[in-house]
C-alpha cells in the first residue's frame, strides 16, 4: 500500500514508519510490533550499523569514536529511506542531525516516542551494552528540544508495547 501526502514544499512519501527517541523509550520493541501487524519489514539502524561494522556499537565507540559511530548512522539512514513498506527505527541519536531527519520525513511518518524520566531510568537498568547510558539524563537534556521538534510524538510511559504498535499504526493511517 502506498499512500502520500502533499505539503506545502511537495509530495512526501508516507509508506514508511520511522520511530525515533531517546534510549529506552521502545522504538525496536514497537517497531517490530507495528510491522508484523502491517507486514512490513522491520529495520533497527542500530542493528544494521553492528552488521555492517562486526563489531558491537560499543566497541565502535571505544574503537572508533563517537564521530565514526554518527557517519556509519548516517549511511545506514539514508540507506534505509529508500525502501517501501517499512517500520524504521533509529538510534536515539540519529535524527539529532537535521540533514538525517528531513530525510527520513521525506520518505515517511518519523514519531517520536518518549517516556518519563523514572520510566527510562528503569528501562536502562534493564540493560547493558549502552555507551552513552551512563549520562543519560544530561545526554536527554542536550536532545530535548530536537525530540520536541518532531512533530507527531507518542509517550510510552503507561502503555503495553501493543497499545503502542496500535497508536502507531493508527496515526499512520490517518495520513492515508
Amino acid at each position: 500500500m502506498i499512500c502520500r501526502w502533499t505539503t506545502p514544499n511537495g509530495v512526501l512519501d508516507m509508506n514508511n514508519i520511522v520511530l525515533t527517541g531517546f534510549m529506552g523509550t521502545g522504538k525496536s520493541t514497537i517497531g517490530a510490533l507495528v510491522a508484523d501487524l502491517l507486514d512490513w519489514q522491520f529495520l533497527d539502524t542500530d542493528a544494521l550499523i553492528v552488521a555492517r561494522a562486526g563489531i558491537t556499537i560499543p566497541e565502535i565507540f571505544a574503537q572508533h569514536g563517537e564521530a565514526a559511530f554518527r557517519e556509519l548512522e548516517r549511511e545506514v539512514c539514508a540507506e534505509v529511506t529508500q525502501q517501501r513498506e517499512a517500520v524504521i527505527a533509529t538510534g536515539g541519536g540519529a535524527l539529532i542531525n537535521p540533514d538525517t531527519l528531513a530525510l527520513m520525513q521525506q520518505n515517511g511518518l518519523v514519531i517520536c516516542l518518549y517516556a518519563a524520566p523514572n520510566v527510562i531510568e528503569a528501562r536502562l537498568a534493564e540493560e547493558q551494552n549502552r555507551p552513552l547510558a551512563a549520562n543519560w539524563r544530561e545526554l536527554l537534556e542536550q536532545r530535548r528540544a530536537a525530540y520536541a521538534a518532531i512533530s507527531h510524538q507518542i509517550n510510552t510511559s503507561d502503555k503495553s508495547p501493543q497499545q503502542l504498535a496500535q497508536e502507531v499504526i493508527i496515526l499512520w493511517q490517518s495520513y492515508k
